[in-house]
């Protein structure tokens, strides 16, 4: 690990009572990926070519152009090195700069593997592999976006040409959002309403050529720019999101994706014997990978602010000796232990999430849809769920380091600036929890057929006894049973979801009385969502966890992350009936005894991230913890420094000071 010099939180680190090597597999998920990503963090970390610290200083096209080349250069090296894909992805993370690359790999192969024919992906794939045609995902539009169904784009069959006519037939129509999409990518599956003999058969999947492969000119009919700044200085505005409008650009029939559907010679429209539905695959994998995302984004910031609460000191000094370090004060704990429990929680329901869509691929390609509903509803809600949570708790970790978080070498504020879109792309976070409650609420529909709930929901076929089930906690130590906690989570979301199942029941029109309650239609979605999380935290702990201490840390977490749950969301427990406010009162005596477990361990909580000083990027969180030198250090390097007396001294300091305006050329 990366730090020269003093070890200024040797002594914490010495505080530690579990192995730290074995947290970092427990993170990682094996050895094997803790040795992967300690080889490509190294690699990325001694290489000047990925600097980084100078990235918000840089103009736009300065910073543009720079993330241009760190992309070829690492692409240079991936071959070089003949890196795995698995090599690869790592070496990608940690680089940790956004990139035409990310959708390229992210989204624009993954649809061709989804939703293209063998025939396609033969055709396609070899080449989108050795980066010999650059793909984005162009699906948003200008006037539409978590309504995919509203898309105006169209893609028209002409049975003259044997062509698809892609058209915009409208300002809002243009695509506009796209990474990778406004300076680079030559192609792109592009999302069109498909019109065969005047019908509309919904919104489908093409391959559309953008750019020519000799001179990178848009070719005829295409209209392709960028969308202009973004919010952050560095942040996300080292990617090309961009903005297309098509005027009839016509493509070979066979570019559109027919993996579930299909335009014959004669303009016959075809169903595949693959149902739509596998169409979600995608969008199921997508999502699993922002959760995934989630847990590095927050445990990121959390490192940060854990050992930087470690390092300053203010207040409590008596008879001369050292003030008191920021991470003993209480109501620092309250606010940044919550958080270290809840990167750990997000961590583990993504490994989840991640055998949920291996599951979910398997059934589906053995014609089993069973629980693809499921995975729909689970990934869209942990997405919801894990973003803003993680967006609102980087911000929290600036606020918890104080002034010297808001500098841009404190790493924060770029971080929050480059996390912050997640709560929106792919899905907006509300109308996903919508989603998500309209699954639970034909759930709830379903409990007295005899269908019994599976998976996330096999809470509900005990729905009889969780309306009426009482805590039985009563004493503090009993909030430490995984039983009794689960519980109380099971019962406060089957209730929330049948009261606002029978509250439906009054409408006439379901749909008026679904817009009428979506604001407690959300609230229940959360609920389940969180007992997702805190469920699949116990079933981690049930496994077979190596290591000395390693499993009694992770148990205090998990009781950290539900317990700080059931503090904030108190209200809902107690309208529900699920607990009394004497076991509230228990449950958070008992939260705040284990934050007092959690203080010795933090600084080893989150070394065990494994992220060199490199991709930290902060100074606050350096390994060392040597933060005063290094924050004066960093002062000295802005540009603003670079002489003494400011540009523009004498044409608008001097005349101020001399009370020569009057005279001055402003």
């Amino acid at each position: 690990m990366e730090g020269v010099g003093v070890d200024h939180l040797a002594d914490e680190r010495q505080k530690a009572r579990f192995d730290v090597e074995e947290m970092k597999v427990v993170w990682a998920g094996s050895s094997h990926a803790v040795e992967v990503s300690d080889r490509m963090a190294r690699l990325v970390a001694s290489d000047p070519a990925f600097r980084k610290d100078n990235r918000t200083m840089l103009s736009r096209k300065d910073l543009f152009k720079n993330t241009l080349r760190k992309a070829a250069y690492a692409w240079r090296r991936i071959m070089e090195l003949r890196l795995t894909e698995e090599e690869a992805s790592r070496l990608r993370f940690f680089i940790d700069e956004p990139a035409y690359t990310d959708l390229h790999w992210g989204m624009f192969i993954p649809a061709i593997k989804g939703q293209g024919t063998e025939e396609q992906q033969q055709k396609w794939l070899p080449l989108a592999y050795k980066m010999q045609i650059i793909g984005c995902y162009a699906q948003t539009e200008l006037g539409h976006g978590s309504n995919v169904q509203g898309l105006e784009t169209t893609a028209t069959f002409d049975p003259q040409t044997d062509e698809f006519i892609v058209d915009s037939p409208t300002l809002t129509s243009s695509k506009w959002w796209p990474g990778g999409l406004g300076k680079v990518s030559t192609h792109a599956v592009a999302y069109a309403r498909l019109i065969v003999k005047g019908q509309d058969h919904g919104v489908h999947g093409f391959i559309v050529q953008l750019r020519s492969l000799d001179d990178h000119m848009p070719l005829p009919g295409i209209t392709v720019g960028d969308i202009g700044m973004k919010f952050g200085s560095g942040a996300y505005n080292s990617m090309d999101n961009g903005l297309l409008r098509f005027d009839h650009v016509r493509i070979p029939r066979d570019q559109m994706l027919k993996g579930v559907l299909q335009v014959t010679r004669e303009g016959k429209v075809v169903q595949s014997n693959v149902p739509r539905q596998l169409i979600y695959g995608t969008m199921v994998y997508v999502r699993q990978t922002i959760v995934a995302d989630a847990s590095c984004a927050l445990s990121r910031a959390v490192c940060i602010a854990t050992r930087y609460s470690a390092v300053r000191r203010q207040f409590g000094s008596q008879n001369g000796g050292p003030e008191t370090q920021v991470i003993d004060y209480k109501t620092q704990q309250s606010r940044l232990f919550p958080l270290l429990a809840s990167a750990y929680a997000f961590r583990f329901v993504g490994e989840w999430l991640k055998w949920l869509y291996t599951d979910v691929t398997q059934r589906l390609q053995a014609n089993d849809f069973s629980t693809l509903p499921e995975a729909h509803a689970c990934t869209a809600g942990l997405k919801s769920l894990t973003t803003s949570a993680t967006a609102d708790a980087i911000e929290e970790c600036r606020k918890l380091c104080g002034g010297h978080g808001y500098l841009s070498s404190s790493g924060l504020p770029e971080l929050f600036a480059v996390y912050i879109p997640a709560c929106t792309y792919e899905g907006d976070n509300t109308v996903l929890l919508l989603q998500v409650a309209r699954f639970l609420m034909k759930t709830v529909s379903q409990l007295g057929s005899g269908k019994q709930p599976v998976g996330s929901t096999a809470y509900m076929s005990r729905a009889e006894h969780l309306m009426q089930c009482r805590c039985s906690a009563q004493r503090v130590e009993d909030w430490l049973k995984p039983n009794v906690v689960l519980e109380a989570f099971e019962a406060r979301a089957l209730r929330m979801s049948v009261a606002c199942a029978q509250n439906l029941g009054k409408f006439s029109n379901p749909e008026e009385g679904f817009a009428e309650l979506s604001a407690d239609l959300v609230e229940a979605a959360t609920a389940h969502c969180q007992l997702i999380v805190v469920s699949k935290f116990i079933e981690k702990l049930q496994q077979d966890i190596p290591g000395k201490g390693v499993k009694q840390q992770l148990q205090t977490l998990c009781s950290v992350y539900a317990l700080h749950l059931l503090h904030k969301h108190q209200g809902d427990f107690l309208s529900t009936s699920c607990v009394t406010p004497k076991q509230v009162a228990l449950a958070n005596e008992q939260l705040r005894s284990l934050y007092s477990q959690v203080r010795p361990n933090a600084i080893a909580l989150v070394d065990a991230f494994n992220y060199t000083d490199h991709y930290l990027g902060s100074v606050l969180g350096r390994y060392d913890g040597n933060v005063y030198p290094k924050l004066y250090e960093e002062a000295w390097k802005d540009p603003l420094n670079d002489s003494v007396v400011p540009d523009g001294y004498h044409e608008y300091i001097r005349p101020v000071l001399k009370q020569q305006l009057r005279n001055a050329r402003l």
